[in-house]
């Protein structure tokens, strides 16, 4: 039993277990783990102006950071843990090495400090004084702000570290039973590498948190007033449903109407159109001899686009004739403004083309540019009403049998065949993350052909939409 295997215990008992028991053929790599590795080492290595050394002997010969260090601890009478401190800070102090002691610290991803940095640093804390032979009354959170250090200081009192090992005991009882229920609670689920093997679980339970815009909340209410499973929810009748969610202030027919429609399509796996009305032929191409498909690729952490690709498609005879890809790379941020002139010549090349896209980055990326480019008020109108949002279009006229409407999960369910398997947003940030550390373009390309895959998924969303 471990720290790494507490950390995973406070945000999902579950995803503990299953990281000491579980059949690692079913645990996904994780990219937005690996990225967070990276982030972790490559701000250790800041605040250490680069001096660090890996275990004991780092700690004999007093490095100012010390990195992979593995320490065996009884917490308390027939409680063992083994500690491996993330990092290890140099102090000022007294210790079994001479006239310096050090300070456990970790590393925070958000902005919020939560009780897992708390729990680690306790842990951290109560294994180094048993092993430095001095006493250790704080340690930091290291985190990054607008691409500054910040450090924060945490008292580790008595209190903590009494219920941190009492949380260490009851995780031990935890991980020696059964495996725990799968977490109503799942926002956070789609960056587990277990997701996958969840997933299978909730749908053929009937989980109502698999349903598109229910929460652990809604969920809860729902099971208030008789309704456990999305199962059920596909069958109800809606006048009775909302009487009764009229009771908890959440009487409201729209979100009901959706919710059951939601259910039922997920249940059946059968798609449900609700708006049979609309011309999307002429909402999407707006009767113009061509368009353009447009997708960004970006680093949100540090709120850089670094890549805007591009398809132009002419239409003749409703048939289409591909253009070009055309990615256009901003490197490197706040640099130059050559990409933005590339920008706007291929958006002004065809200023009556539509510009079709899926999410809102997109256009408000591009809105951002026009303004920073000093278009007038009339321009920037005019090349607003020109782009087309396929996700608010595929809400407005499809209850899809999804979890999500994400770009992904929308074009591998109408067949769209990806060049490249398993890719994701996640995996196409470490790849820019290895190409700025290496330079090697091979990363890069992985990226634009990521990129070029995504703009060909959005054509084939707007292609089914007008077909079906």
């Amino acid at each position: 039993m471990n720290n790494i295997l507490l950390k995973s215990y406070l945000r999902c008992k579950r995803k503990a277990w299953l990281d000491y028991k579980g059949d690692k053929k079913y645990k996904s790599w994780s990219a937005q783990g690996s990225i967070q590795l990276i982030n972790q080492y490559k701000n250790f290595s800041l605040l250490t102006n680069g001096e660090l050394y890996g275990g004991l002997k780092g700690c004999e010969k007093g490095y100012k950071g010390v990195i992979g260090l593995k320490i065996n601890q009884e917490l308390k009478e027939n409680l063992n843990a083994v500690i491996y401190p993330p990092l290890l800070i140099k102090s000022k102090g007294e210790s079994k090495w001479g006239q310096y002691k050090y300070i456990p610290a970790v590393y925070k991803l958000g902005r919020k400090t939560t009780k897992e940095h708390y729990s680690e640093l306790a842990l951290c804390s109560i294994s180094l004084e048993s092993f430095e032979g001095v006493k250790i009354d704080y340690g930091w959170v290291i985190s990054t702000l607008k691409n500054k250090l910040i450090s924060e200081k945490i008292l580790l009192h008595k209190k903590l570290r009494k219920k941190t090992i009492d949380i260490f005991s009851e995780m031990v009882i935890s991980l020696a039973g059964k495996i725990p229920k799968i977490t109503e609670d799942r926002k956070k689920c789609s960056i587990c590498p277990w997701q996958t093997f969840c997933d299978k679980e909730a749908k053929s339970k009937g989980y109502l948190t698999d349903i598109d815009g229910i929460g652990k909340k809604t969920a809860i209410i729902f099971k208030n007033i008789g309704i456990s499973n999305f199962k059920e929810l596909a069958f109800a009748n809606e006048e009775i449903i909302n009487n009764k969610l009229s009771k908890f202030q959440q009487n409201n027919l729209e979100k009901t109407t959706k919710f059951i429609n939601q259910s039922k399509s997920y249940a059946t796996g059968i798609p449900i159109k609700i708006n049979s009305s609309r011309d999307l032929s002429k909402s999407i191409f707006k009767r113009k001899e061509g368009f353009f498909v447009f997708d960004i690729e970006s680093d949100p952490d540090n709120k850089h686009d670094f890549l805007y690709g591009f398809i132009s498609i002419k239409r003749r005879n409703n048939k289409e004739n591909f253009y070009n890809y055309e990615p256009i790379l901003n490197l490197k941020k706040n640099q130059n403004t050559e990409y933005i002139e590339k920008i706007f010549k291929k958006l002004f090349s065809e200023k009556q083309w539509p510009v079709l896209h899926y999410g809102e980055t997109e256009k408000i990326a591009i809105v951002k540019l026009a303004e920073q480019a000093s278009l007038n008020s009339c321009e920037i109108d005019n090349l607003k009403s020109r782009f087309i949002d396929l996700h608010l279009l595929v809400r407005e006229t499809w209850v899809l049998p999804l979890k999500n409407y994400s770009l992904k999960t929308v074009a591998n369910w109408i067949g769209f065949n990806w060049q490249n398997k398993n890719v994701s947003g996640s995996k196409a940030l470490f790849w820019w993350i290895q190409y700025n550390e290496t330079l090697n373009k091979s990363f890069l390309q992985k990226i634009i052909d990521y990129n070029k895959d995504d703009c060909r998924a959005t054509l084939n969303i707007a292609n089914w939409l007008i077909e079906n």
